[in-house]
């Protein structure tokens, strides 16, 4: 991988981690359409800890009364602030994901060698953002969340370790089979997000670095990581507003055009 594909990587990575089309879906088909070499898990885990940066950036002033508010809750044993409640709905949220990653580990790294399954998944993700936004009333807003609406997001955020599968894309549907707003499903999915990324990206950066590789990817990881990390915060941004007065309709037309031209330059190619 030279710099200019590691840049215009992290650039994808930032782009379509957040707006629900499926960066790791991209991360796969984008370097196979154009010939590339696989950026590989590493490259991967790191432009998504970028994006993880972005989150906790744009959300600090959250995170940190979520945090404070969780450390309380614990000493108090008390649910009575919202930050501390919804800190631990995050918690809830994140261990379906957390479980079924560590247990199929091997299974889903398979996966992101499969061009055509990441096209076909982005058929999925189409699917979930034109039904959900049919059928979802969006009357909630993020302070009536509960366990059940934790769980059944985090059970889309688990789905989503299928490349193709977008994570916001997944857990946005989710919030809103919940009911929620666009713009509070989209909030929850960011928060959510965090922790998740995080946590794999640490799992493969240690085994990057014990099998001795590590030291001789670390400029492309650092130019990926800086340049996924401020698009992303763009990214939210724009998200954010647009969600607030306009349906998913032209993410789920774009993943279903990305996915069915790629499964047809997949039938063409041969492999």
């Amino acid at each position: 991988m030279t710099f200019l594909q590691a840049i215009l990587l992290g650039i994808l990575q930032g782009a379509t981690e957040f707006l629900p089309v499926s960066s790791s879906g991209h991360l796969v088909l984008v370097p196979w359409l154009l010939g590339w070499r696989s950026p590989g898990l590493a490259f991967d885990a790191v432009v998504h800890w970028g994006t993880a940066l972005a989150v906790i950036v744009y959300f600090w002033q959250d995170w940190l009364s979520i945090i404070r508010a969780v450390i309380g809750s614990a000493r108090e044993q008390s649910l009575a602030d919202p930050h501390a409640r919804l800190g631990w709905l995050i918690v809830l949220g994140t261990l379906p994901a957390a479980i079924i990653g560590f247990l199929l580990d091997d299974f889903f790294e398979g996966m992101f060698g499969r061009p055509a399954a990441a096209a076909g998944f982005l058929l999925v993700t189409a699917c979930l953002l034109a039904v959900t936004e049919r059928i979802g009333r969006r009357k909630r807003h993020l302070e009536t969340l509960g366990e059940a609406d934790a769980l059944t997001i985090g059970l889309a955020q688990a789905c989503a370790i299928f490349p193709g599968i977008s994570r916001s894309g997944a857990t946005i549907a989710g919030g809103l089979t919940r009911r929620l707003t666009r713009e509070s499903a989209a909030r929850f999915s960011f928060l959510l997000a965090t922790p998740i990324i995080l946590a794999a990206g640490l799992f493969k950066l240690v085994d990057l670095a014990q099998g001795g590789a590590l030291a001789s990817q670390a400029p492309l990881l650092v130019i990926g990581f800086l340049v996924s990390a401020a698009v992303g915060w763009s990214c939210i941004r724009l998200l954010l507003q647009y969600v607030r007065r306009h349906p998913l309709y032209p993410f789920a037309i774009y993943c279903a055009l990305f996915g069915l031209g790629s499964l047809i330059v997949f039938l063409v190619r041969g492999a």
